[in-house]
């Protein structure tokens, strides 16, 4: 029998967010999601590093999972504006997010860094949501599934499982620019994430591979019912609670 992963749909707020924000978006989010979605998806909010006990305290006794935007590599120590995997989990947090494209670009995250904070903080109990994804130059030469597949062998840690670990492709040229890649093109990708992932972890039909890169409600259904694709990671979209719902709506 076929094994289709409950899809995820993650929101990352980035650099983006007030108190009052965090705390109307969280209580406006849960009261719908308590009232209509039943059990088609699973919802995952990443705010923000500050908002963490805002939102946490709203959304600590619904469905809706809490998630850290990046955490340091070590448990702890003289490490000024980092966060560590034990202090997300302190605030309730079950996943973090490593190896995001603007992570990687804007502080030089390499490969090994991303699978040195993915191993703290899968280690700790957090749940690593790894980020991978080609440039617009690696994809017209023909080397988008390769690059992808080469940066999540060298991204994930060793001990990486579908309980421990959800991959998001993200296309770079596609974050925040409105361009999103063909449904075949994504199609290809997700079925060679798919692929290297049987030759490293058990039972790799259960790893939930998510999209992200410009996903909105007009294009989420489409997306989403692309073989492989078991959720999405939002970026802007996932600052309005209707179109985030609307993204999650999608779902097949």
């Amino acid at each position: 029998m076929k094994i289709t992963p409950r899809p995820l749909i993650a929101g990352n707020w980035k650099m983006h967010g007030t108190k009052l924000f965090a705390s109307e978006f969280a209580r406006d989010l849960a009261g719908r999601f308590a009232s209509n979605i039943g059990d088609r998806f699973d919802l995952l909010l990443c705010p923000p590093a500050p908002l963490l006990t805002v939102v946490g305290e709203v959304i600590q006794s619904t469905p809706i999972a809490l998630g850290g935007q990046d955490c340091h590599a070590t448990a702890q120590g003289p490490h000024t504006g980092d966060v560590s995997a034990g202090m997300l989990m302190d605030v309730g947090c079950t996943y973090v997010i490593a190896g995001h494209s603007e992570r990687r670009s804007n502080h030089r995250e390499t490969d090994a860094v991303v699978r040195d904070k993915s191993k703290t903080a899968q280690k700790g109990g957090l749940i690593a949501l790894i980020c991978v994804g080609e440039t617009l130059e690696q994809r017209e030469t023909g080397n988008a599934v390769d690059r992808v597949v080469r940066q999540l062998r060298e991204s994930l840690p060793e001990a990486s499982q579908p309980q421990n670990t959800v991959v998001a492709y993200e296309p770079v040229w596609a974050i925040g620019t409105g361009k999103t890649p063909t449904p075949d093109d994504i199609a290809e990708v997700h079925l060679g994430i798919r692929i290297a992932i049987s030759e490293l972890m058990d039972n790799p039909g259960e790893l939930r591979i998510l999209y992200g890169g410009s996903v909105k409600p007009e294009n989420a259904a489409e997306i989403l019912a692309v073989p492989n694709v078991n959720g999405a990671l939002v970026g802007g979209a996932s600052l309005k609670p209707d179109n985030f719902l609307a993204i999650a709506e999608g779902c097949p």
